[in-house]
């Protein structure tokens, strides 16, 4: 197992190095022209604008969320990991379908007499970082909240702390140490903004450095050009990657008797703006999914042929690559368990500091002198998906993992039960829910992508989220959120299918 590991782990890191080797060969003297350093001033602006918008916007969700009981509290939670697998051209129809021109907003304003308004531009890349990432920062803040032990709050209680008084002496130390990495996750998220800015961007002035990729790439065929801006963009996303793993740290408020302490949360208007923020951000991310739904039923009947095969294509590419990754992190996963070194834990969560775009140039440009790389899309589509979530499954199985060998690995070694026995009678059943979950995740996550499979291939090899993207731009719109309303349908039915048969597997 351990040699195994070692394997896929020199594998993992030979995927990641050599593509971005190649991008620096062929970057040359990185000279950058006046559109490319405004495409770096805007993807620098959008991430930024769009960490502190999502982050200033979570924290009284995630307040609200940590200090109020009430039915379906367990299901607004739940709610809030959903963009998360939620293909992000989906994300952006569902935006278009409430605030877009034809949109539920302007047709409001416009039935009050008021001017329309255009989700075109800074503003529309924005709101859709905030509609992705204010569920996922709010999930970051609210560990912090539930981390603070109880005893803290009933301490400030018997003191007759006043709220603000709480919110000096506990939340704001807490809160101190949380953004920090909040701010630095999702602002590494939103350098990787090629679906949104393609989508949304509305022009030049709003032109990301994984567009402008794909410009060079597609539409100029300027591969040195397009290795430079890969360059930038990877020494860009592996600061911010590296930023956020060093920031993220823990509260500091010590351990408590883990007690489920009865609270008295403050009432008044407290109560009224809790609710008011609940309210509003389960409009915020309901909204327009439930619009894309309406506009999605008419649309179904109104899908082209050529949408079926693509979704064909889709399934396929979400189901191979999904078992190249899960075995592979299992893998990474128990040798990282058993302390096989720290540069196993390196090589699983590499891949997270380039984005998909840029693996895909690098690849593009290995290959590009050998075929021709429309030949490779769909195999060079499933490699960079199983690399790109590979980290998330790694996380996601890596604890499990951690227990199972602290609690068994001494009896399994004193009864000699190694390879597949100790895989099929311990591994397996002991990490069956996490390797669902895990599996689930990254399954939802390459259904979704249209990052590399835009670069690599033509319209008879395109997947479904590039289908949908092509409806859009042809206007084609019931007909788009037809197919979205599709991509979405198979996405959380293969999340749905892996997860469910981990649970069942682990009962």
């Amino acid at each position: 197992m351990a040699s195994g590991a070692g394997a896929i782990g020199a594998a993992a890191l030979l995927l990641v190095i050599a593509p971005l080797g190649a991008v620096v060969l062929h970057a040359g003297g990185l000279s950058l022209s006046a559109a490319d350093l405004a495409a770096l001033r805007f993807t620098l602006l959008q991430s930024v604008l769009s960490a502190l918008l999502s982050v200033a916007l979570a924290v009284p969700v995630a307040r609200a969320l940590a200090r109020r009981r009430f039915p379906g509290r367990g299901l607004l939670i739940t709610l809030m990991g959903a963009p998360f697998l939620l293909p992000v051209i989906v994300a952006v129809l569902g935006l278009l379908a409430v605030f877009g021109r034809a949109g539920l907003l302007n047709d409001l304003l416009a039935a009050a007499g008021l001017g329309r308004l255009s989700i075109y531009g800074l503003q529309g890349v924005l709101l859709a970082h905030v509609f992705l990432n204010l569920p996922l920062a709010t999930r970051m803040i609210l560990q912090g909240w539930q981390s603070i032990p109880a005893e803290r709050f009933r301490l400030a209680e018997s003191l007759s702390f006043r709220p603000g008084d709480i919110a000096r002496h506990i939340e704001r130390p807490m809160l101190a140490k949380v953004l920090p990495g909040a701010l630095a996750t999702v602002f590494a998220i939103c350098l990787t903004s090629f679906a949104v800015a393609l989508t949304l961007g509305g022009g030049p002035r709003a032109t990301t450095l994984e567009l402008a990729i794909y410009q060079a790439v597609r539409f100029e065929f300027n591969l040195g050009h397009a290795a430079g801006l890969a360059l930038v963009q990877a020494g860009f996303g592996g600061a911010a990657a590296l930023l956020a793993w060093r920031l993220a740290q823990g509260t500091g408020f010590g351990a408590g008797m883990d007690r489920a302490l009865p609270l008295r949360p403050p009432g008044g208007w407290h109560r009224l703006a809790d609710a008011a923020v609940l309210l509003l951000a389960g409009a915020f991310l309901l909204l327009p999914l439930l619009a894309l739904a309406v506009r999605g039923v008419p649309g179904l009947s109104d899908l082209p042929a050529s949408v079926w095969p693509a979704a064909g294509r889709s399934v396929a590419v979400a189901l191979i690559s999904t078992a190249v990754v899960v075995p592979a992190a299992l893998s990474l996963a128990l040798a990282s368990a058993r302390g096989a070194g720290r540069w196993i834990e390196l090589a699983a969560v590499l891949p997270l500091a380039l984005s998909g775009l840029v693996l895909g140039t690098g690849l593009f440009l290995l290959v590009q002198p050998v075929l021709p790389p429309t030949r490779l899309a769909l195999p060079v589509t499933v490699l960079v998906n199983a690399l790109m979530t590979l980290p998330f499954a790694f996380r996601l199985i890596l604890p499990e993992a951690q227990v199972l060998v602290q609690d068994y690995g001494r009896l399994a070694a004193s009864l000699d039960l190694r390879g597949w026995p100790a895989l099929r009678y311990l591994v397996l059943p002991r990490l069956a829910r996490p390797l669902g979950f895990s599996a689930g995740v990254a399954s939802a996550l390459s259904m979704g992508d249209l990052g590399v499979i835009a670069l690599f291939a033509d319209r008879q090899e395109a997947t479904l989220p590039l289908m949908v993207q092509h409806l859009t731009a042809a206007y084609r719109t019931q007909a788009a959120a037809g197919a979205a309303l599709l991509l979405v349908g198979l996405s959380f039915a293969l999340f749905w299918a892996f997860d469910a048969g981990g649970r069942r597997a682990a009962a």
